[in-house]
């Protein structure tokens, strides 16, 4: 691998690539790969890439990446649409209260 990047730097170089435009790119190619691989979820890339999700998120700003090839389409229901979901003990507590609602109810008539 060392000796195709070397390869690489040379052909750049003699093709009058700056290196800047050496780096942006390295940058684009670098992180479109790692982003792939995780499906264009920026949490799990920039872990892997060993930065924080703002600098990533930043980094994808400035380069002008488009991410959203990238992501599958499975994106979560804003919390409105989703419908309730009641967990075992949040129904226990609930049938509690209108237990005693109710008993309550037919004592006092």
């Amino acid at each position: 691998m060392k000796d195709q990047l070397e390869a690489l730097v040379a052909q750049m170089y003699s093709s009058g690539i700056l290196y800047s435009e050496a780096v942006r790119e390295f940058k684009k190619r670098f992180i479109l790969n790692v982003l792939q691989q995780n499906r264009g979820n920026q949490c799990k890339a920039a872990r892997e890439l060993g930065m924080h999700r703002n600098t990533l998120s930043r980094t994808i700003a400035e380069l002008k990446l488009d991410v959203r090839q990238l992501r599958d389409g499975g994106r979560r229901p804003v919390r409105s649409e989703k419908p309730p979901v009641l967990d075992k003990q949040k129904l226990a507590r609930y049938d509690t209260r209108v237990l005693q609602i109710e008993s309550n109810s037919r004592w006092q008539t």
